[in-house]
């Protein structure tokens, strides 16, 4: 008999929706919800914004909010995702449908939104059980990642209104700049090396190839395959998804890929091998280069995006410390982000020096 395996965990003390107020939500909103009562679980991973499963009956979807207490500008837009899924799914539909918004915080505690519930396999920090692993599953997994990246970066966003919620022009230098700022305002301490490596990303922007649609947090965990992993079902978290550099979606998508010969502390501080260092598995060189062949996009400035996008990594780590520093969350999972912050400001320098 073929294992089953639960990609949900109970709903985590303090992270509880209001069942009653959601249920008439859904029932009042969504026609193709039945009647029923409402069961909610949680999506275990990530760290940003909370992900549940709500199901009545058979039918079954799944809820973002924002994370509770209070969040950096712009951060945790569940409009805005919204907007996106709902532009992206029809020209790429790997994306999930997005069934509904609401701006009604008294629901849920904060604006929401609700899309379609996909099933497959995530990959996160090891294969289910039931897969057995060869390096052939490895390969194929690497070059379905980056075959749909470059999918993605080949789709026609002109007549979308992505349009209206980005501007290609001067991406790279208003990101810049802009996570710079997102840092300083969540520094809780003097970090080595910050000043160094802020200068060099300001002096050293290159020049952007054609604009994309990016999801802008291209990794494994993020995505589903189907269960003999022929395909990607679903690609997950569009919360920072825009048009703009194609590259800064591949710098992103290197940073998450990770190899055994790296630090320690960029895997998680487990001892513990991640999933794409077993063999089989693209090395960051290999994705790049097969990425490089199927686009057909110039990747000579790599070091600057990979640069960048650990600085990026870096800044999310700390806004995550900041804020149980402040006490505005007692999760526990982020007690030592700012170790984190400072391991990934460390190995952004050395990214300066190249590939």
């Amino acid at each position: 008999m073929k294992e089953t395996f639960r990609d949900t965990i109970d709903v985590r003390k303090g992270e509880e929706l209001d069942k009653e107020k959601l249920q008439k939500f859904i029932h009042e909103h969504i026609e193709e919800a039945p009647a029923g009562k409402l069961e909610i679980e949680q999506f275990g991973a990530g760290q940003s914004n909370l992900t549940y499963l709500i199901r009545v009956g058979e039918w079954e979807a799944v809820l973002r909010r924002p994370p509770h207490g209070p969040v950096a500008p712009k951060a945790h837009d569940m409009e805005r995702e919204y907007t996106i899924l709902s532009n992206v799914n029809p020209i790429f539909p790997t994306a999930p449908k997005p069934y509904i918004f609401s701006n009604d915080h008294s629901i849920v505690g904060s604006p929401f939104f609700i899309m379609e519930r996909r099933k497959g396999i995530v990959l996160d920090k090891e294969f289910p059980a039931h897969v057995p692993y060869q390096s052939s599953l490895g390969r194929k997994i690497s070059e379905i990642m980056v075959d749909q990246l470059v999918e993605l970066h080949q789709v026609d966003y002109t007549k979308t209104e992505l349009l209206n919620i980005s501007r290609p022009d001067g991406f790279m230098e208003r990101q810049t700049g802009g996570w710079i700022k997102r840092y300083e305002n969540a520094k809780t301490e003097e970090v080595p090396g910050v000043k160094e490596l802020t200068s060099w990303l300001h002096k050293n922007i290159p020049e952007s190839p054609k604009p994309a649609i990016i999801q802008y947090d291209y990794k494994l965990n993020n995505a589903m395959f189907s269960e003999d992993f022929r395909e990607m079902n679903g690609l997950f978290d569009w919360e920072m998804a825009t048009i703009g550099d194609p590259l800064a979606d591949v710098g992103v998508a290197l940073c998450y890929w990770l190899e055994s010969g790296d630090p320690d502390e960029l895997k998680g501080g487990s001892g513990k091998q991640p999933i794409t260092a077993k063999e089989g598995f693209f090395t960051r060189r290999e994705f790049l280069e097969r990425y490089a062949k199927k686009s057909g996009i110039e990747v000579a400035n790599i070091p600057f995006y990979l640069t960048f996008s650990y600085f990026k990594l870096a800044v999310i780590a700390q806004q995550i410390y900041f804020r149980y520093f402040k006490g505005q969350t007692q999760d526990e999972r982020f007690a030592r982000m700012n170790r984190a912050a400072a391991s990934y400001i460390e190995y952004a320098l050395l990214w300066t020096k190249g590939l």
